[in-house]
């Protein structure tokens, strides 16, 4: 058969997928004969006609959410589609990928992902988001072209997954200066009577606006962790606290009332940063910590796999690429370190994550946020639905969707920062 290079090889694909060595995808794949021939980036955004903010965090509100829906077109007819990460602002996505990414590309074979998807430089956000969103819908052409659903094609080393759990990815509404205990704990509640076993938070609104204070916010997790009961997971995303605060107050709570993970705890771009992680894990040893959605390739990554900084590693496939993640997630599963990625924006997002994480042998969770955002199903005819914690993922070529009609129409794009400072706290 012909790999993703074109070269022939003796294997056949069953001997290659009961071989111990650990092969990429697109040498197991035959190759078929198909040419790029457009590429065309669409932004997006959602505007609430009430005016009134999707949600909060620390001194702002979010007042549009945003998508950068790529299309990649063939000479055979198949469309492949995806996104790059919405934060690194759509319409400059197009601008790049029109003017760097579609002139090189076409003419090229989608089946040349891996080789043609992975440039961009590192710590440089636009260009991986642009490169990414290109590889995810390369992916969904491949599929489309085999037949096949992305995550079957990704699972050569494991067993694919047809449904996947999912956490309630959320806590970005409760205001300390109002009743953010009481808030907190009425979505925690929620979640959980909507079947989801799992939900991760964030810390609120500004706390010195708020008076909040780490020895009042510890009372509130301990009355959180009571409202739920003992078996549910709960998860913290970090807050600017400093290394002794974690270490010294935060974790021995934390390891107290059993908590599920805590989410990238210090900068991880910071001299000295895994060192502080592993003290942080040494200070709460049955907690895990996740991190690395920031991060855009393996190689940044290996160090703090390897090492256990991370027990949960949540590369996201809309900054990496499924490509690349693919590679992360074998690393991770060598060192036994789960894959779970970030997955905070629409369904053009989830639907090449949940395919990656279920084509993984680690894949444990997926994250779905919780805030409205008609991304999340209103792209799709056949909308991602989750139901008793679970989602199921499409049996259906590629990733298994179809787009609605009349998308651009309907989610006209809005120029500007998501972002704008709280008036309540900035007044």
């Amino acid at each position: 058969m012909s790999s993703a290079a074109g070269c022939t090889t003796n294997y056949e694909e069953e001997e290659l997928k009961a071989s111990n060595n650990i092969r990429r995808p697109l040498d197991l794949i035959q190759r078929e004969d198909i040419l790029i021939t457009d590429i065309k980036v669409t932004p997006m955004s959602y505007v609430p006609e009430d005016g009134l903010p999707l949600w909060g965090v620390s001194k702002y509100i979010v007042w549009k959410t945003d998508a950068a829906l790529v299309e990649v077109f063939t000479d055979q007819g198949i469309v492949g589609f995806a996104e790059g990460t919405p934060y690194s602002n759509p319409m400059e996505i197009k601008k790049f990928t029109d003017q760097h990414i579609t002139p090189v590309m076409i003419g090229k074979n989608p089946f040349d992902a891996d080789y043609l998807t992975s440039g961009g430089p590192w710590r440089e956000y636009l260009p991986r988001a642009a490169w990414a969103g290109i590889n995810n819908a390369l992916w969904d052409i491949i599929g489309k072209a085999k037949g096949k659903p992305v995550y079957q094609l990704l699972a050569t080393d494991c067993e694919p997954r047809h449904t996947m759990p999912i956490y309630a990815s959320g806590g970005v509404n409760h205001k300390w200066y109002e009743d953010g205990e009481t808030q907190l704990i009425e979505e925690a509640l929620k979640y959980k009577e909507e079947g989801y076993a799992a939900f991760k938070f964030r810390n609120g609104t500004d706390w010195e606006h708020g008076n909040m204070t780490m020895e009042k916010y510890l009372t509130v997790l301990r009355k959180l962790r009571e409202a739920v009961g003992p078996d549910y997971k709960l998860m913290l995303e970090k807050h600017g606290w400093s290394f002794e605060e974690i270490t010294e107050q935060l974790c021995p709570v934390l390891e107290d009332l059993k908590f599920y993970w805590y989410e990238e705890p210090m900068n991880q771009w910071e001299e000295g940063s895994i060192e502080r992680h592993l003290k942080i894990k040494e200070a709460m040893p049955s907690v895990m910590i996740s991190g690395g959605e920031r991060f855009t390739n393996r190689f940044q990554l290996q160090q703090w796999i390897a090492e256990g900084a991370y027990d949960i590693i949540q590369s996201d496939c809309n900054l990496t690429g499924i490509s690349e993640n693919w590679h992360i997630a074998r690393i991770a599963n060598l060192f036994g370190r789960l894959q779970c990625p970030h997955n905070w924006h629409g369904g053009l997002t989830t639907i090449s994550n949940i395919h990656f994480v279920a084509g993984a042998p680690n894949g444990h969770m997926c994250e779905l946020n919780q805030t409205h955002n008609p991304f999340k199903e209103g792209l799709f005819k056949d909308p991602l639905v989750v139901v008793d914690g679970y989602m199921s993922l499409p049996d259906k070529p590629g990733f298994g969707v179809e787009l609605i009609e009349g998308i651009a129409k309907k989610f006209p794009w809005a120029p500007g920062s998501y972002l704008k400072p709280n008036p309540l706290i900035s007044s």
